[in-house]
Formats: C-alpha cells, structure tokens, sequence
C-alpha cells in the first residue's frame, strides 16, 4: 500500500501544487500507513510536518479547525507511541480547549484526545499528583 500513497502524493505535488489540502491528506495517509506497517519514526516526522502545515495554514480558528485537530490527535498519539510523553502531553493540553469549543465535549476527537491526555499521564514515568491540573 505505502508505494500506491507515494505515487498519490507525487502526483498531487505534480498536478494539484496549488491544493495544500490535498496534499496534506495524502501525506496523512502516508503517515498513517508508516505507522501501520511499524515505521512509526518516519510516521512522527511526517506527522509533525503534516501538523505544523494545518496550523500554518489554518489555523485553530478556521472552519477547517476539524483538519488541524485530527492531524494533532494524530501527531500525539504517535508521540505517546514513542514514548514522548511530555511532548503529547503539552500538545493535548493545547489542543483539548481548542477541541472542546470547535467540537464539543462529546465530539470522538475530543474524547480521543482527552484519552490520549489521560495515557500520558498514566505512562508517564516523570508525572507528579500535579500534573492532572
């Protein structure tokens, strides 16, 4: 599968340069597959890469906040994955209000992201009492 996403995206970049969005859903796509096939290193970076983009692009603000969450959800939970406990965590905190606003309390994403906050906190071998608050 991960050779038809690449050949998708490459023909994205040539044909639709000008459509950032459909470039960062094949990407996510890619990523998702690394992730899935146990390539979970090279899933972060393009993870990370996908998420900086929708929050350059967009915003957490825009109509199109639902993209910019789902690519962090997707972002934190590969970071819990490699144990880069800390780095979900802050990036959960900043976006569960974002979440709860744009979404609602009962929305999956935002319960999903309330899970991963959650994992964090448990798998973490650093985390205090405090950190809950």
């Amino acid at each position: 599968a991960l050779p038809v996403l690449e050949a998708r995206l490459a023909l994205e970049r040539r044909f639709w340069s000008h459509d950032e969005n459909s470039i960062l859903t094949a990407q996510s796509g890619m990523a998702s597959c690394l992730a899935d096939i146990g390539r979970h290193d090279e899933a972060l970076v393009l993870r990370r890469e996908i998420y900086a983009r929708w929050v350059a692009g967009q915003g957490v603000s825009h109509a199109s906040t639902i993209y910019t969450i789902t690519s962090g959800v997707n972002l934190a939970a590969s970071l819990v994955n490699l144990r880069f406990y800390d780095d979900a965590k802050s990036l959960a905190r900043d976006l569960l209000p974002v979440a709860r606003r744009s979404l609602g309390a009962d929305d999956n994403l935002t319960l999903v992201l309330s899970d991963i906050l959650a994992a964090t906190l448990v798998q973490c071998p650093k985390a205090t009492r405090d950190d809950p608050r």
